[in-house]
């Protein structure tokens, strides 16, 4: 690190003990060091202090890297998409480090900008304090807001509100609504409504625009839900089961918890260390949903295969989530989505192919079937799935094939004459 300014010596010592703390290897330190180094050099070039790096920034960067590893090698790198990669991880993780996160909120430079991020630091600071929303909630509504304003900024050079038509609003929710499935249509254009409802009441607008979103509608029970069946789960855990290597360990065991108590993935995810008690063996269990707690039993075959996966396959670190990514930094999963890909690749690596969402649910309905065909009660199921109305289990009703053949009316069929 001798060729670099002090400064620039200084941030990449404290890089090396960012990666460190997080347990990265020496050959991936010594890698990101030398991507952030040159990244460093990059940016002194262009005058551009690190504190003001935007990813245009980071793709100017790579342009000219991929133009040197030409000159230098005379051929283009095997995969242009690994060396990217290689160099993007580094640099995104020293950024991070900087920055708190990345992509970083960019300045606000144009009046355009200047309003917008004014307009979204108050609607934020409104959905805390008014609405006492929580804070996932609040992050996807203000960026929903965030979007819309910067649409609105480069469509117009106002700098306010105040010239909003329901052509605008029409407009953008066509663009955004292109490349969306039905229920994510529904889900922007309730958090357009909620803003412009803002907006409104703050006399940012003269007209309530949020009327003038128009959702599409969803009809309840429209669709079947996707259900393994009790021989495709046993494949998927005994193909799972197979797979002894860290990762495999710890997606059995999460297939375990989902096979035998329905969980959903986001309470799955947030699984805290301290919520088991081996013990008195019995586990707790925050759902996502209705913010309640449950105490579970831990079931033997449960038990053994969070144990293996904690002896032999959980990285050693100080995060508190039981269940940890398998590569560093070593961190718990964000939120409960994040497990529909291990969970799709466990069903693919055992030749199960459900019609249907491919993810985490799709236990979760098998669990609601198995007790609705052992003839439990309806607020039993509620309670061990999470549920907090009785309605909620509607939707399962339908996959209780057996159950409803047997009250299957007979349709008469007319005899054509010959």
């Amino acid at each position: 690190m001798s060729e670099h300014s002090p400064q620039h010596t200084a941030l990449l010592e404290e890089f090396k003990r960012h990666l460190s703390t997080r347990r990265y290897g020496s050959a991936v330190i010594a890698r990101y060091l030398a991507v952030a180094g040159h990244f460093l050099h990059f940016l002194e070039r262009e005058h551009t202090p690190i504190a003001a790096a935007q990813p245009p920034h980071v793709a100017m960067y790579l342009q000219r890297a991929l133009r040197r590893f030409h000159r230098r090698h005379r051929r283009a790198p095997s995969t242009v998409r690994g060396w990217r990669n290689s160099h993007t991880a580094g640099i995104h993780e020293f950024l991070r480090m900087l920055a708190g996160q990345w992509p970083a909120i960019p300045c606000a430079c144009t009046p355009a900008e200047i309003f917008a991020q004014r307009l979204c630091g108050e609607y934020t600071q409104w959905l805390a304090q008014e609405r006492g929303l929580a804070a996932t909630t609040i992050d996807d509504l203000a960026a929903e807001a965030r979007r819309f304003l910067v649409w609105y900024a480069g469509r117009t050079t106002a700098e306010n509100l105040l010239l909003l038509q329901v052509a605008d609003i029409d407009a953008y929710l066509q663009e955004r609504a292109e490349s969306l499935r039905r229920i994510s249509r529904k889900g922007v254009c309730g958090r357009l409504r909620c803003f412009l409802r803002f907006v409104h009441r703050t006399g940012w607008t003269v007209r309530d625009f949020a009327p003038c979103v128009v959702a599409p509608i969803l009809y309840a029970y429209a669709s079947i839900p996707s259900a393994l069946s009790p021989e495709e789960i046993a494949a998927v855990l005994q193909t799972t089961r197979n797979d002894r290597s860290p990762k495999g360990l710890r997606d059995y065991a999460i297939l375990r918890l989902l096979s035998t108590y329905g969980l959903r993935a986001g309470e799955i995810t947030h699984l805290q260390l301290d919520d088991i008690n081996w013990r008195a063996d019995r586990f707790c269990v925050r759902h996502t949903k209705t913010g309640f707690q449950s105490v579970f039993p831990l079931m033997p075959g449960v038990g053994d295969a969070l144990l293996e996966y904690l002896r032999h396959g959980r990285p050693s670190t100080d995060v508190r989530e039981v269940f940890i990514r398998t590569r560093a930094p070593y961190r718990g999963f964000d939120c409960g989505s994040t497990l529909y890909t291990p969970i799709r690749r466990r069903l693919e690596a055992a030749d199960v192919h459900p019609k249907g969402k491919r993810g985490p649910h799709t236990f979760r309905h098998a669990r609601a079937v198995s007790l609705l065909r052992a003839d439990v009660l309806p607020k039993t199921i509620g309670d061990v799935l999470g549920h907090r109305s009785a309605a909620s289990l509607h939707a399962y009703l339908k996959l209780n094939i057996e159950e409803l053949r047997a009250v299957a009316l007979e349709i008469p069929v007319a005899e054509v004459p010959s």
